[in-house]
């Protein structure tokens, strides 16, 4: 079988989850000039972080349905300081109204030392703190981690997606994607998706082309 390409994508805020577009947002191809390769699952435009993409449809399907329980971890800067009430709500699942959220991980955490400057900056209150957490959950439903946060009343300003699976931004700064090859057992084998990947065939490559004006 041949070799397919996995692509990380750590995409900024602004950026649509997607190829398609009208010229008046930047999408996925003003940053990723690799033919074929589709999104495993959305990324609001207003949130950072890892993109998972993939040229194989079954691999994609692997990664982004929820049977597979694939866990996704993200940084979240939130209004105020949760409690420890919040932190328990979140993590025995949340009432959303047409669903109740499965168990998460959460704590709090300080400001990520590896934390890049957003464009345009977080809106800066001085009478609200702010604050963050780590949230892992195997769910991905429509802005679920900012619905999850503001149904304890802790409304997310910033939300980064650090990693699915293994796969994560580590050493991959904003803008920046990095491809690998997926072998044929990867391929295959969803319990691969837990493993490492080939470090030694990585490429990173940063290309965005100018925007037309807005």
């Amino acid at each position: 079988m041949p070799r397919a390409e996995v692509v990380l994508f750590n995409k900024p805020h602004g950026v649509l989850c997607q190829f398609s577009g009208d010229g008046t947002r930047p999408t996925l191809a003003d940053w990723i000039p690799i033919p074929g390769v589709y999104p495993a699952g959305r990324l609001d435009a207003d949130s950072e972080g890892l993109v998972v993409l993939t040229a194989d449809g079954a691999l994609q399907a692997r990664i982004s349905h929820p049977r597979h329980k694939l866990p996704k971890t993200y940084f979240a800067e939130i209004e105020g300081m949760a409690s420890d009430a919040a932190l328990a709500a979140l993590a025995r699942g949340v009432n959303l109204g047409e669903f109740v959220t499965a168990p998460a991980t959460v704590r709090r955490v300080p400001a990520p030392a590896w934390l890049w400057p957003r464009d345009p900056p977080v809106r800066f209150r001085k009478s609200v703190p702010t604050s963050w957490l780590e949230l892992a959950i195997t769910e991905g439903k429509n802005r679920q981690v900012r619905r999850m946060t503001a149904a304890v009343g802790l409304p997310t300003l910033r939300l980064i997606r650090w990693s699915v699976g293994s796969w994560s931004i580590a050493d991959l700064p904003s803008g920046e994607w990095r491809a690998l090859p997926a072998t044929a057992a990867e391929l295959q084998a969803p319990r691969a998706l837990a493993g490492a990947p080939n470090e030694r065939a990585m490429i990173r490559r940063r290309f965005r082309p100018a925007l037309p004006p807005r």
